[in-house]
């Protein structure tokens, strides 16, 4: 544990990890080329082939391209390869939010993270010449001068002749006017280059200060980054409202207040816009991602070959900084599941992935459903299960369990031949008969394409104490659900029981969309929750 740890000194407190005696082996699969990280498949197999041989109980693979068939993606094939051993594969879900179907790493054998906020804010408050204040974030380590207030210039206004309003309005290199920019603060507004080459960009055009504005799509999701001037993060409805000030005002002014950490903040967590979304688009049958976790402006410790930026301007370093993204998320899983090995050494990783999964939560810190970053409720392709509750999932009570075979005969339901199985198998595998993909014991529920009606088996296994589990349904719209048997008796651990999960479409009250309910195992103890997700043709 690593006490004082902090940016610039905002966040300071002890940095410990979700597993803190944990020992870490690192395995480098991406290189920087001329433009960019590049990770090849041969590298990352590699790795997973070292990992192996190395006895890791845990792997976090903070990395993912665009989603494909599991035969031809080497983080899946590496993946198979590792539970096999009985090695639990944490993958992030990746950063192509917020549009839907953008989620990768989904194969049912990884543990796939989206990646949500939490309530620490380092808040740089936005104080306009009218005393309209605005929340925003930063860990800018300048500051302007005390209650002293400056020009006011939108980076559309500051264009350079041969530049165009787009460039200038999201301050690009080469788009800013210094004799209209020096001495003002600038706004600029969030997309297509970094959040800190815009404050960059500001400074190098004499710039005093930058409010950054979201873009409609990012929403409420204000990140805090190591700004190399005096800047502060706003969201898109305040941004709105700078730049309406700006608009109608002859002499616009503002000033930026310094930096201070905020903990409790509301509503907490909420879905980072960028955090990659279902459907999964190889296969819809199951659900992904498959829980969400702390991603957004995470100080972690960080290398002092580069700036807090990444930037080459930037030549300041620290031994901590505060990154966002699901690479951030990714590993907040991979801790707890580094205890729950610790605490069950016996247990394999669906069982370990089953309790992360059905003890998750979808409700925020305020007693209301999680919400995305447009203040809107979220939903199973934006969280999964829900947000991870690591206390609730060292006692999950019950756990679906699933075994390599159960995965070889996942592959068959997709009609893979011998030659693509052989590639996890490393055996020969022959394909049972006829295998329904609907009935894989996972521990979310999702029918992609109900015509009329369909039945669905699921297993569950006691880990807890003997008990009586009743079942509990919340019916998604135009669906009716029924449950059999409605009720489990576990008399010891390790019991298994079987019930079967009814859906049909109600006549006339199906709506052509994806609708959500769930499922909740309780013997009021513990409270197993599975999401039901169903598309009526």
């Amino acid at each position: 544990m690593v006490p004082r740890a902090s940016v610039f000194g905002f966040g300071k407190g002890t940095a410990k990890g979700g597993s803190p005696r944990a020992r870490v082996a690192a395995y480098k699969v991406c290189w920087p080329p001329v433009s960019g990280n590049e990770c090849f498949d041969a590298d990352i197999l590699a790795a997973f082939d070292v990992a192996i041989q190395d006895g890791v109980d845990v792997l976090s693979v903070s990395l993912g391209g665009d989603p494909t068939a599991f035969f031809n993606d080497s983080v899946a094939i590496g993946s198979f390869h590792a539970i096999k051993h009985g090695i639990v594969v944490v993958c992030s879900a990746g950063n192509s939010g917020p549009d839907d179907g953008t989620v990768s790493n989904i194969a049912p054998w990884q543990i796939t993270v989206g990646a949500s906020t939490m309530d620490r804010e380092f808040r740089s408050v936005v104080v306009l010449g009218n005393n309209m204040h605005y929340k925003g974030q930063s860990l800018s380590s300048k500051v302007l001068p005390d209650k002293k207030f400056f020009p006011l210039l939108s980076a559309a206004d500051a264009k350079l002749a041969n530049a165009s309003i787009q460039n200038a309005t999201l301050c690009q290199a080469g788009a800013l006017d210094p004799k209209k920019v020096t001495g003002k603060i600038l706004v600029c507004l969030r997309g297509k280059n970094a959040r800190v080459d815009k404050g960059q960009q500001a400074a190098l055009a004499g710039a005093v200060g930058m409010i950054l504005a979201n873009d409609f799509l990012t929403g409420n999701e204000i990140i805090a980054d190591a700004h190399l001037l005096p800047a502060s993060h706003i969201n898109y409805t305040d941004g709105l409202a700078v730049f309406a000030y700006i608009n109608s005002t002859k002499n616009p002014m503002a000033r930026i207040m310094p930096v201070t950490t905020l903990i409790g903040t509301k509503p907490a967590p909420f879905m980072a816009a960028f955090s990659s979304k279902g459907p999964n688009t190889i296969t819809p049958e199951i659900l992904k991602p498959d829980i969400t976790a702390p991603g957004v402006s995470v100080i972690a410790a960080y290398t002092e070959a580069e700036g807090p930026t990444n930037e080459d301007f930037d030549k300041r370093r620290v031994q901590f900084n505060s990154a966002s993204g699901t690479s951030m998320s990714c590993p907040h899983v991979s801790g707890i599941v580094g205890l729950l090995k610790t605490r069950y050494p016996n247990w394999n990783p669906a069982a370990i992935k089953s309790a992360i999964m059905t003890s998750a939560t979808t409700l925020d810190n305020a007693n209301e459903r999680i919400l995305n970053a447009s203040y809107i409720k979220a939903g199973p392709f934006s969280y999964g299960s829900g947000h991870i509750q690591p206390n609730l999932a060292m006692d999950p009570g019950l756990v679906y369990d699933l075994s390599t075979k159960d995965y070889l005969n996942f592959l068959c339901t997709l009609g893979y031949n011998d030659t693509l199985i052989s590639a996890f198998s490393q055996d020969n595998y022959k394909c049972p008969g006829s295998i329904n993909l609907a009935n894989f014991n996972y521990p979310s529920i999702t029918i992609p394409n109900l015509v009329g009606s369909i039945t669905v088996t699921r297993t569950v296994k006691n880990v807890g104490t003997p008990g009586t589990y009743r079942a509990q349904v919340q019916k998604p719209v135009g669906i009716s659900v029924k449950v059999k048997p409605k009720k489990l008796k576990f008399k010891k651990v390790g019991e298994e029981k079987t019930f079967i999960v009814s859906l049909k479409v109600k006549k006339g009250e199906a709506i052509k969309e994806y609708v959500y309910g769930q499922l909740v195992w309780s013997d009021h103890v513990h409270y197993v929750r599975s999401p039901i997700v169903v598309k009526a043709v």
